[in-house]
C-alpha cells in the first residue's frame, strides 16, 4: 500500500464514522446500542490508524535514507568542484572559453547545466573528473528533492491521523458520556479507549466490579483502595506499592482537566483514598468496609491530584 493509498483509504474512513440523530429522550438501551457501534467503528479506525502507523515508520525510514545519501552526495560534489575548479581556472588563464568556469562559479550549477551547449560541451569534454561533478550534482539534487518529499508526506500523514483519530474518540466519548450520565453502571460494559497500559489495567479493574471492600486486600476476590489499583497495574506488568502515598509519586501529576481513562485519582490532604478515572467526571474504587468495588462520581471528595503511571 502507497502513502498515497493510505491518505485515501484515511480519507475515506470519516464518511463511514456517522452518529444517528436520536430522539431527544433516547432510552438506555438505545443509548448502549449508539455507544457499542459506535465503538466498533472506532475499533475498526484504530486498525487502519495502526496500519498507516506502519506506513508512517516506513516513510520516515525513507525520508532518513534519502537525506543521508543526499548528504554524502554533496560532499562528493563540494569535493570534486574544488578539483574541477582548478581545472577551469587554469583553461581560463590559457584564454580558452570553458563554460566549467560558469558551472564551478555558479551558486546554481543546474542552471548552467540546462543551457543545452553546455550539455553538449559536457557531454563531449574529455574530463572523467567533469563527468563525475555533473553526475555527483545531479545525484545530490535528486536525493535531496527525495527527502524533500518524503518528509512532508510524513508530516501530512501524521497530521491527517491525529485529527481522524481525535474526532473519532470525541464522538464516542459523547455518546459514551450521554449513557453514563443515564446509567453509570452501563459503563462498565462499553470498551475502554485506548491500548496502552493504563487502558489495559482499567479494563481489568472493572472485571472486579461487585467484588468485596477488605481492609488491606489486594485482589483477586477483594480488595482496599490501593490495593484494587495495585492489582491491576500489577496485572499489565507495573508494580505500585500497596500504600496511596506511594502510589502518590509513582507517576507524573496530571491536573484534573487533563485525566484520561486508567489515570490514578487521589483524594484528601493526606491521600487516604484513590481510585481508577474511567471518564466523564467518574472513577472506578473500592470505597469502604460493607461497600464492594464500584462506579462513581469524583464529586464529594476534595480531589488532591491525579497521577499517570503509564
Amino acid at each position: 500500500m502507497t502513502v498515497a493509498g493510505a491518505l485515501l483509504a484515511l480519507s475515506i474512513a470519516p464518511q463511514t464514522i456517522t452518529v444517528a440523530h436520536a430522539d431527544p429522550e433516547p432510552s438506555t438501551t438505545e443509548l448502549r446500542s449508539k455507544a457499542l457501534k459506535l465503538a466498533d467503528q472506532l475499533e475498526q479506525l484504530t486498525e487502519q490508524y495502526n496500519g498507516l502507523k506502519v506506513k508512517l515508520a516506513q516513510s520516515q525510514r525513507a525520508a532518513k535514507v534519502a537525506a543521508d545519501n543526499a548528504e554524502r552526495q554533496e560532499k562528493t560534489l563540494e569535493a570534486l568542484r574544488a578539483k574541477v575548479g582548478s581545472l577551469a581556472a587554469t583553461s581560463y588563464m590559457q584564454g580558452g572559453s570553458d563554460p566549467t568556469v560558469s558551472f564551478v562559479a555558479s551558486q546554481d550549477p543546474q542552471a548552467v547545466l540546462d543551457q543545452a551547449s553546455t550539455l553538449r560541451y559536457f557531454a563531449t569534454r574529455d574530463s572523467s573528473k567533469v563527468l563525475e561533478l555533473m553526475q555527483a550534482m545531479q545525484a545530490a539534487q535528486r536525493a535531496r528533492k527525495s527527502a524533500e518529499a518524503r518528509a512532508q508526506q510524513v508530516t501530512e500523514l501524521r497530521t491527517q491521523l491525529d485529527a481522524q483519530r481525535k474526532k473519532v474518540t470525541d464522538a464516542y466519548e459523547k455518546v459514551r458520556g450521554q449513557l453514563v450520565k443515564r446509567d453509570p453502571t452501563q459503563l462498565a460494559k462499553l470498551p475502554v479507549i485506548g491500548t496502552g497500559k493504563a487502558a489495559q489495567a482499567l479494563r481489568l479493574a472493572m472485571t472486579k466490579i461487585g467484588s468485596p471492600y477488605v481492609w488491606g486486600a489486594e485482589g483477586p476476590s477483594s480488595f482496599d483502595c490501593s490495593g484494587l489499583t495495585m492489582w491491576a497495574y500489577k496485572q499489565v506488568g507495573i508494580n505500585l506499592p500497596h500504600y496511596t502515598g506511594s502510589q502518590w509519586n509513582a507517576g507524573t501529576r496530571v491536573s484534573r482537566s487533563e485525566l484520561q481513562p486508567g489515570d490514578l485519582v487521589f483524594f484528601y490532604s493526606d491521600l487516604h483514598h484513590m481510585g481508577i478515572y474511567v471518564g466523564d467526571g467518574k472513577m472506578l474504587h473500592a470505597p469502604r468496609t460493607g461497600d464492594v468495588v464500584k462506579i462513581a462520581p469524583m464529586g464529594g471528595r476534595p480531589f488532591a491530584g491525579g497521577v499517570r503511571v503509564a
